[in-house]
């Protein structure tokens, strides 16, 4: 997205002030997708190695390809978080921002003093992204998540692959992507609820698998209705709605441009 250099408009985000704690995928993907709307980030590391992916995968000039992609428009800070002068630092940061961004694993905040709880008090305005593998309360809010998991967990691995083969995942890291989509909007949500509606600030609680659950909402709602199991059904539409629209859309074609393909 670029400025509308007609109406003199800038960037969406520009003058959001977030905060990431963000590490490998999920959280520092949605910083960098409110950094792509003009937000500014500020991302926190650790100082033991700093953000994991750091050492993700395929390298280049000895620098991680993932890495360029994490920290695209981020300005990088070093805290132990652990060490009582560098949690007021951040605080420090949090007093003035607009939006935490966090992936840690439910609790690790808490333990540290800097929790939602304790945040609301610094910050009533601040809008707070938590993503987790299975969200900040209920009983496997303890258990550690990871993408793959979340993928199977969510019932969209057993609808990918051809009916005679066995139940496959995507090639790239769709529950980690699609998290860090839904804490985009949510940010987005709390932000207008603050600043058009006069809500204060608020938590965005979001489990890796809760995204792709909501996209295979249909074939959960009618195993619901109907107790019929959705099957592997390779690159085809199971209920046949992508090939009669595609020719419907052929055909309005055709008619509409008078030729006999259309190509």
């Amino acid at each position: 997205m670029s400025a509308d250099h007609a109406t003199g408009y800038g960037l969406p985000f520009e003058g959001l002030r977030v905060v990431e704690l963000g590490n490998v995928i999920a959280g520092p993907l949605c910083g960098s997708l409110l950094a792509d709307f003009g937000a500014d980030i500020v991302k926190i590391e650790r100082p033991d190695g700093g953000d994991a992916g750091r050492q993700l995968g395929l390298e280049v000039d000895g620098l991680s390809v993932w890495w360029g992609v994490g920290v695209r428009d981020k300005q990088c800070v070093t805290l132990d978080l652990k060490d009582a002068d560098d949690r007021e630092r951040l605080l420090t940061l949090l007093r003035d921002a607009d939006v935490l961004i966090e992936n840690n694993r439910p609790g690790a905040l808490d333990r540290l003093g800097i929790g939602w709880r304790d945040l609301r008090q610094v910050n009533p305005e601040l809008v707070m992204v938590s993503i987790s593998g299975f969200g900040q309360t209920g009983p496997m809010a303890a258990i550690p998540g990871f993408g793959k998991i979340a993928e199977a967990f969510s019932g969209i691995v057993p609808l990918t692959g051809d009916p005679d083969d066995i139940p496959l995942h995507v090639g790239f890291s769709l529950a980690d992507a699609s998290a860090s989509l839904f804490g985009l909007l949510g940010a987005a949500t709390a932000l207008w609820a603050r600043d058009c509606n006069g809500a204060e600030g608020a938590q965005i609680d979001i489990a890796l698998y809760e995204p792709l659950h909501r996209m295979v909402e249909l074939q959960s709602a009618m195993l619901a209705e109907e107790g019929r199991v959705p099957l592997r059904n390779g690159t085809n539409n199971p209920y046949g709605w992508g090939q009669r629209m595609m020719g419907h859309i052929w055909l309005a074609y055709l008619a509409r441009t008078g030729r006999n393909f259309p190509f």
